[in-house]
């Protein structure tokens, strides 16, 4: 997502510029800000800054471009390539904060703003990488870069500069390009259309419960969630809704079956007809994706995306996908057989759906191995997963983290970290933010305020920001996170390492600046730890006795970690199916999406399919989360953490040698080589998909 106003009186133009002057004087996001570091002033940020804001972002970068263009010496790396790398930093600068709310803690203003804001970026966006004469310096460079004397970083960062520029249409006819421009701002808005969409169907539906005998098989964490959540509102009872703290629990525990059914409904229904309806916004940004491809050159939107990606075709995405799912599948059955059979033999007389499997997976799981998520959580205090994860860090790669609480946030339940290195040089600002709440979008990511760069000798370091919707803490019990959630929480923060550690000159090859397919191993490969017992015994301690987890208990997550293992894979897999099929279209299809989906996961169905539901509508991962043609890359991540943990479960979880030879050729390095190349660096071989069946226990070593 990267009109103005014409004002013809004059009086009003001075009169606007008097103001924009006073606004720029007072607006916080426009200059560096005076707080240590340069932390972002979060308790001056008002919502009337950001558009001002934009204006003059936008008005200053398209000037230092205008330089770069007009310079009269030729082109050279540094007059032109850096240049370019380092313009922009006002509209950067908003640009990430403002986004970056938009997600954590958003209202209609901001979104209102969004919408206005977004054809203004995209027609910045395409200011640059359209403008012919920049392109020619570029290009220029480029043919030449092999007699330039450049750096490995210095070369790469030219080689994506230039790819960049074919790949934005920068080779298009001006006529294409014109079309190529009208498409990107079509799609920018659309794809804020779906997001909203989705936010606004999630807030939407509530089951509100005052009968106490709705809450069978509730365990007490999750009544008190509901409990709390009615208070929140000033209701009397307990309410429950779509954010997954609240869903995933009642989904899993609940023995009221029309409950489940009316709760699965709601949740699987999200943006599917009404007045949120994402049906044909779905299919609109395919088929604009579809045509920008094709503008480009590539028979589809998948064919343009993987041509960055560690794996390069749709053919080679299609044939991973299909390694996985053909040994999985029968197990993933036979994981649903199972279930389905405990079921009917406890009672069961319907037909076994969807809303079923969560239900009596979880008794068969406590069954079979006497474990549930009410059994783990006393042991998993908020607090604790904490000191433990940061503390994780320090044992690795000796990280410290020091509260800041002096420091300005955007909401008061984020917390901020001063993180500095063993030798004690400061690495970067590291915001948590933990509890859902209605401004914030489902789901656990990690962002950043700013990265990590050097500009003319001068090292900015980066503001990492890590964001999930754990349970509040209720009236009686701490914030207690289930095993799930403490999972959640190290693999977002393994991402926050790929941030933190970052080393480079350039922000573009820095940080989680990587291939889509190589950017979740840092964090998949932490969730590891959390089924060691030597780490888990290092914290785990019940909140109330003090009492450390016990080594059963432990024994059990680690027997239950490969549980429903084939089942899970394949939902995994199935989205990666479904992203394809809407990224390698030829064609937009002409039937209704909930019907293309159906069509396209028919094959690898484990539970009965519904025609009233559909994933599309809200699958915001691929429609307007990043992840188009790119879902895979979470099972080819899996793959790679399941080679990589490997060397350090041979030579000790907490190794230094191993931990600094990931920080070294991994975690540092960003995307300042090709990513195949850091993997084989560290691992020393490719990775082998064979590595995930054997550790999920799908196929035998």
């Amino acid at each position: 997502m990267f009109n103005y106003m014409k004002i013809k009186n004059f009086a009003v133009v001075i009169a606007a510029t008097a103001a924009l002057s006073s606004c720029t004087m007072q607006n916080p996001l426009l200059s560096e800000s005076p707080l240590e570091y340069g932390a972002p002033q979060f308790d001056k940020i008002r919502n009337e800054h950001y558009m001002p804001a934009f204006e003059q972002g936008i008005k200053e970068a398209k000037a230092e471009i205008d330089a770069i263009v007009a310079n009269p010496d030729a082109p050279t790396f540094e007059n032109t390539i850096e240049a370019l790398e380092f313009s922009g930093r006002t509209l950067d600068r908003v640009s990430s904060i403002f986004y970056n709310l938009m997600e954590a803690d958003t209202n209609e203003t901001l979104q209102d703003i969004a919408e206005k804001v977004s054809p203004m970026m995209t027609e910045f966006s395409l200011y640059v990488s359209l403008n012919e004469k920049l392109f020619e310096r570029v290009k220029a460079l480029y043919e030449n870069r092999e007699s330039l004397g450049l750096a490995p970083d210095q070369l790469r960062l030219l080689e994506k500069s230039y790819r960049s520029f074919a790949r934005g249409g920068a080779n298009l006819s001006p006529e294409d390009k014109e079309t190529y421009g009208k498409l990107s701002e079509e799609l920018s808005l659309l794809t804020l259309s779906f997001s909203k969409n989705v936010l606004e169907s999630t807030n939407a539906f509530t089951l509100h419960l005052t009968d106490e005998a709705e809450l069978e098989g509730l365990p007490d964490f999750v009544r008190a969630i509901g409990k709390q959540a009615a208070e929140d509102k000033g209701e009397e009872g307990w309410i429950f809704d779509l954010s997954y703290p609240s869903y995933g629990p009642f989904i899993k525990y609940s023995a009221r079956r029309d409950l489940r059914e009316r709760i699965y409904m709601a949740y699987n229904t999200r943006a599917l007809g009404g007045d949120t309806d994402n049906s044909q916004i779905v299919k609109d940004i395919a088929g604009h994706r579809l045509q920008i491809a094709k503008l480009l050159g590539y028979d589809d939107w998948a064919s343009y995306q993987l041509e960055e990606r560690m794996v390069k075709t749709p053919a080679e995405v299609n044939a991973f996908i299909a390694e996985l799912l053909i040994p999985s599948l029968p197990a993933a059955r036979a994981d649903v057989a199972a279930i389905e059979s405990f079921a009917r033999e406890n009672g069961l007389t319907e037909a076994f759906m969807p809303w079923d499997f969560s239900y009596w997976s979880n008794l068969y799981k406590s069954a079979k191995y006497t474990l549930d998520d009410a059994a783990l959580k006393p042991y998993f205090k908020l607090e604790d997963c904490i000191d433990a994860v940061l503390g994780l860090a320090t044992k690795l790669y000796g990280l410290q983290f020091t509260p800041r609480p002096d420091l300005p946030v955007y909401h008061k339940d984020v917390k901020v970290f001063d993180v500095s290195d063993e030798d004690g040089r400061h690495l970067a600002l590291f915001y948590a933010d933990f509890f859902p709440r209605p401004s914030k979008r489902n789901g656990a990511w990690m962002t950043e305020f700013r990265g990590q760069s050097i500009e003319n000798g001068v090292e900015k370091r980066p503001f990492v920001s890590i964001v999930t919707n754990f349970s509040k803490p209720t009236g009686d019990a701490p914030s207690l996170l289930t095993h799930d959630e403490l999972t959640t929480f190290l693999h977002e923060f393994g991402h926050s390492l790929h941030g933190m550690m970052a080393e480079g000159r350039y922000g573009s090859l820095t940080g989680t600046n990587v291939a889509r397919d190589f950017v979740e191993l840092p964090s998949q490969i932490m969730e590891n730890w959390g089924y060691e017992p030597e780490y888990l015994e290092s914290f785990a301690r019940h909140y109330e006795t003090g009492e450390v987890i016990p080594r059963e208990l432990i024994d059990k997550i680690v027997a239950t970690k490969n549980y429903l293992a084939a089942y899970s894979q394949v939902r995994q897999l199935d989205f990666g199916i479904l992203d394809m099929a809407w990224h390698s279209l030829k064609e937009v299809p002409s039937i209704g999406t909930p019907e293309f989906e159906k069509k396209a996961l028919l094959p690898s169905a484990v539970l009965p399919q519904l025609p009233e539901t559909c994933i599309s509508t809200s699958f915001s991962h691929i429609f307007s989360g990043g992840y188009s043609a790119g879902y895979y890359s979470y099972k080819w991540a899996e793959v790679l953490e399941a080679d990589a943990f490997s060397l350090f479960a041979e030579k000790g979880i907490f190794n230094r040698e191993v931990s600094g030879a990931f920080r070294r050729e991994i975690l540092s390095k960003g995307s300042s080589e090709d990513e195949a190349v850091l993997y084989r660096n560290f691992r020393g071989h490719a990775p082998d998909p064979s590595a995930l069946l054997i550790k999920l226990g799908i196929i035998k070593r």
